[in-house]
């Protein structure tokens, strides 16, 4: 089946830059700038596609978060907050060196969730099939705590905004290396939402869950997946998990819309995990997701950004290759027939005396020139054996 989109959405804008801790903390939305520009180089993002975000609402941020943590946020996003708030902040995990407060926290994190919110509203009105908010996917705030860089959670506000308009049944599909536990927790009960994850093992990284007995409970039980792999998992592994585990999903869960979350942090660049993925993962699981989009939720498609730590090598050609598969742009298939067609030189140009590292020079990237990993057997042999266990009580119906 060949699909042909027009008219995605990308939303965005440039204060979206201003979700930062300190110049030295990881999370960087330079990351942001750097694929914009990637992809308005290469002539793949017309003006007419981009939507500003707006702001969330206390009421819609309300869905997912108490009333007491919303307080202290806006508390502790002024420029000198009051004592007794500083106090109280680390019991709402804001002073911790993964997630700590900073100025206007609130105001230009609710503006966050307001663009994934705008993403949810323009899929779901009918205006188009698909939209994208990267600068979305912070999946690992709570209800009453922020954690692993992440103060709101919008993905979790967007899926309940989603169910509380709409009434539609949600699949959240969390591609990023660390597990989407925020999201997962939220909705841990509930039957209409699906959340899948793919992840590397909580054995060994941040946030330490995501195993494979977690799987929903109450009415939500069942409706809960995860698929935690192996410490240094390549391409083909990851890609063969993914893929049988997500298309069994789909089908017994049968969705009505789909948020994706697109960390691009399983990249063997990437400095906080162990996975050592090519980008070939970033162009393929799109294509999976877009597919399973238009064959069970005629098209109706949310993605959002998340993790990604080498903000020069790996995120701006993982976005913006997810970017290409949303709208239809013809780059795409020229990527997909030439893995290493040349990036824009004009790109490249601006941006590489900056770098720390050189910049690749091609869309993807040639894994047989890196050093091959000497446990792959042992490794896939593993993971085959977490997808068994993943997929153990789907039912029989749904293979193939």
């Amino acid at each position: 089946m060949k699909i042909v989109d027009e008219g995605a959405k990308f939303v965005f804008h440039q204060d979206e830059i201003d979700y930062r801790f300190n110049d030295s903390h990881p999370f960087n939305q330079q990351r942001l700038v750097l694929t914009c520009d990637l992809l308005r180089k290469a002539g793949a993002l017309p003006d007419e596609a981009v939507i500003s975000p707006r702001s969330a609402t206390e009421e819609e941020l309300g869905y997912v978060h108490s009333k007491e943590y919303i307080q202290a946020v806006q508390a502790l996003s002024l420029p000198a907050p009051d004592r007794e708030w500083l106090a109280r902040a680390e019991s709402y995990g804001l002073t911790s060196e993964d997630t700590p407060y900073f100025t206007r926290m609130h105001e230009i994190t609710a503006r966050v969730v307001g663009g994934s919110l705008k993403a949810a509203e323009l899929v779901m009105s009918g205006e188009t099939s698909h939209a994208l908010h990267l600068g979305g996917g912070l999946h690992h705030a709570f209800s009453g705590k922020g954690a692993g860089f992440c103060v709101y959670n919008d993905a979790s506000v967007a899926i309940a905004s989603i169910r509380a308009k709409y009434g539609a049944r949600v699949l959240y599909i969390d591609t990023d290396v660390h597990h989407g536990d925020g999201v997962q927790w939220t909705f841990y009960t509930d039957p209409d939402v699906c959340t899948f994850s793919i992840h590397e093992t909580g054995k060994y990284l941040f946030p330490g869950s995501g195993g494979v007995d977690e799987r929903g409970d109450g009415l939500g039980y069942g409706c809960n997946f995860n698929l935690p792999m192996e410490p240094y998992t390549e391409d083909a592994s990851w890609l063969e998990c993914f893929e049988e585990s997500l298309r069994r999903v789909v089908a017994a869960f049968k969705p009505d819309v789909i948020v994706s979350q697109h960390g691009c942090d399983a990249h063997a660049y990437d400095p906080l995990s162990h996975i050592h993925c090519s980008m070939n993962i970033y162009a393929r699981m799109p294509q999976i997701i877009h597919r399973l989009a238009h064959e069970h939720c005629e098209g109706r498609w949310i993605a959002l950004g998340g993790g990604g730590y080498d903000i020069w090598r790996v995120v701006p050609r993982a976005w913006s290759l997810l970017w290409l598969e949303m709208s239809g742009h013809p780059l795409g298939a020229s990527v997909e027939a030439d893995g290493l067609l040349p990036l824009p030189q004009d790109w490249l140009d601006e941006w590489g005396p900056q770098s720390p590292k050189q910049l690749p020079g091609t869309w993807l990237d040639n894994p047989a020139s890196w050093e091959s990993m000497p446990r792959r057997d042992e490794i896939t042999e593993k993971n085959r054996r977490t997808l068994q266990l993943t997929t153990l009580h789907l039912p029989p119906e749904t293979v193939g």
